[in-house]
């Protein structure tokens, strides 16, 4: 008999609503967990079949808590992750491996069938980058303390909702001169929420089993090729400008003082590495889910939010029609 209850963490953002869509509409009950039930409690039961998503609001590191939703899981899958540390809990040591750890531990405790956890593509080379070595840690916990783990590697995530087009595509849009660093030459293969959402529900209705899982979409596009295809997707010119490296340093050290960092020192190390399939581990293409969805394809059909004109720039209103 498939295991049907799925406890979930980190499940109110993008990734996370598309697989409860998934799950519930396939027969899966899923619990989820929230630090504030008034704040994402609508977006959770809105994001598939409202009968089967039961909303738990506490406190992820408050251990006694969480430890009561683990007696009737049968799969729980851990989606929290932080790309900069914050006070408090906030810290990479915190979320990537503390927090992994516990959860693991009660897996073992609680004898589920499968522990999902997401973490990150090109760790294993980052060895002078804070949340890589986080990462690091966090899976040689999960797999010491809960070999029946499935750990998902995926390369930067894209989507409607994801700083990776929406953040640059907001940059072009104001200013005349956008910085390379590391000469834009960083090479990375973007993967939509989607297709990671489809990987993972697949190793779950699947009974999918192994231990690292790198998750990558169907093309290699530098740093610079993103840029250029935002600029070509939105109408825009600019000048990517690659930054001499002590100048991006100092940027970096700058734009970690906002609120939201554009860039931190820990992430302008992260670019040093490519982040592509190191061909040491089975990626979803190995394991029978290849990715489907090409990055300009899918950021054209949303882009138009950032053009001039916006949805009346859209093919739908410029197209010219036969007389």
């Amino acid at each position: 008999m498939k295991p049907n209850n799925c406890l979930i963490f980190g499940g109110s953002g993008q990734i996370g609503s598309h697989l409860i869509r998934k799950l519930t509409k396939n027969g899966y009950r899923v619990t989820v967990v929230t630090r504030n039930i008034h704040q994402k409690g609508l977006k959770i039961k809105s994001s598939g079949n409202q009968g089967w998503i039961e909303i738990v609001e506490a406190n992820i590191f408050d251990e006694k808590k969480i430890r009561n939703l683990f007696e009737n899981a049968d799969i729980c899958i851990n989606l929290v992750g932080i790309l900069f540390e914050k006070k408090g809990n906030g810290s990479f040591e915190t979320v990537h491996s503390l927090f992994p750890s516990i959860l693991s531990n009660l897996c073992k405790e609680y004898d589920l069938k499968h522990f999902i956890h997401l973490s990150a593509l090109g760790i294993n080379e980052a060895k002078d980058s804070k949340y890589a070595l986080s990462k690091l840690e966090g899976e040689k916990n999960i797999l010491s303390n809960f070999p029946l783990s499935t750990i998902l590697r995926p390369s930067v995530v894209f989507s409607s909702s994801y700083r990776l087009t929406t953040q640059f595509m907001s940059l072009l849009t104001s200013l005349p001169i956008i910085p390379l660093y590391y000469n834009g030459q960083t090479k990375f293969m973007p993967i939509h929420c989607s297709d990671l959402t489809d990987i993972i529900f697949n190793i779950v209705s699947k009974k999918i089993h192994s231990n690292i899982i790198e998750c990558v979409g169907p093309e290699v596009i530098t740093f610079k090729e993103i840029l250029e295809k935002l600029q070509k997707l939105i109408n825009k010119k600019r000048i990517l400008f690659p930054l001499p490296l002590p100048l991006a340093k100092m940027s970096a050290k700058l734009f970690q003082l906002l609120p939201t960092p554009l860039l931190t020192e820990d992430q302008l190390k992260l670019l040093k590495y490519h982040n592509v399939s190191s061909g040491k581990y089975k990626t979803n293409s190995d394991i029978g889910i290849p990715s489907k969805l090409f990055f300009e394809n899918e950021v054209k059909k949303y882009c138009y939010m950032w053009r001039e004109g916006g949805e009346f720039s859209t093919e739908k209103y410029t197209e010219k029609k036969d007389d």
